[in-house]
């Protein structure tokens, strides 16, 4: 049995300040012991975070990482990093970094793998843009970013892979796919997971729906038999995440 995860992307938002009094404020509202709760923080607000869920049952993630151990990299951060902090989650190739920062499935690829060769977690994004959803490419576009972002993967190590799908088109736009749209995309993902690794990492692998994700429709989507709770931004930094975590 899958155990459902809630991922909340916080973004570029909180001052570690800031973050310290909203999970001061909300942390006991957001704990739970059935679902595994996730908050993917800013650099600087990991520690901060950290110390104030201390004795919860919420995980602490990061939203990036650069796919080296070290070396002339400015401003980037490594999985060796992340592992020295015991951050055990990492949002890898989010739909942001594709497109203001260059990310490609090749980056995405040796990011994954670095993150797993640390221990970390990968919650590894997926998604198709409202042109292409449009022109009927979402399972093409899903194809080459898996096949490619996911290779040289062996079925050992992909059921400890996260994968997030999330339209573009849905991401801080107030827009979500239809309850069927993601069922169908997430469905599409365990089907070339099952094919490429075998149908037990299929089984295991957890895949969330992220695209305006809130306290409205959450339940019914992390309803769906193939979705396994989901990668929510803004709501994440709101007090209705309570909301969406007890869905």
């Amino acid at each position: 049995m899958r155990k459902k995860i809630v991922a909340g992307n916080w973004k570029m938002n909180f001052t570690p300040a800031q973050a310290k009094a909203f999970v001061a404020e909300n942390k006991a509202k957001f704990d739970s012991a059935d679902v595994e709760v996730v908050v993917c923080v800013p650099y600087v607000n990991l520690q901060t975070v950290q110390a104030e869920l201390a004795g919860t049952n919420i995980k602490v993630g990061a939203q990036n990482m650069h796919f080296a151990e070290k070396g002339a990299y400015t401003g980037e951060i490594s999985g060796e990093m992340l592992k020295d902090m015991n951050v055990p989650y990492v949002i890898i190739g989010h739909s942001e970094r594709r497109e203001y920062f260059a990310e490609t499935d090749e980056t995405v690829n040796k990011k994954t793998i670095a993150a797993l060769g640390y221990g970390i977690t990968p919650i590894v994004c997926v998604g198709e843009s409202h042109s292409q959803r449009l022109q009927n490419q979402t399972n093409d576009v899903l194809l080459t970013q898996l096949a490619d972002g996911l290779a040289n993967m062996t079925p050992a190590n992909i059921a400890d892979i996260v994968i997030a799908y999330e339209p573009i088109w849905a991401i801080g736009t107030g827009l979500t796919a239809s309850n069927q749209q993601a069922e169908d995309a997430c469905a599409f993902i365990r089907d070339f997971i099952a094919k490429k690794f075998g149908s037990e990492a299929a089984d295991k692998i957890r895949i969330l729906y992220g695209g305006s994700v809130n306290d409205k429709n959450a339940g019914e989507l992390f309803a769906m038999p193939n979705i396994d709770g989901g990668l929510v931004g803004g709501a994440s930094i709101l007090p209705s995440f309570e909301k969406v975590v007890h869905f």
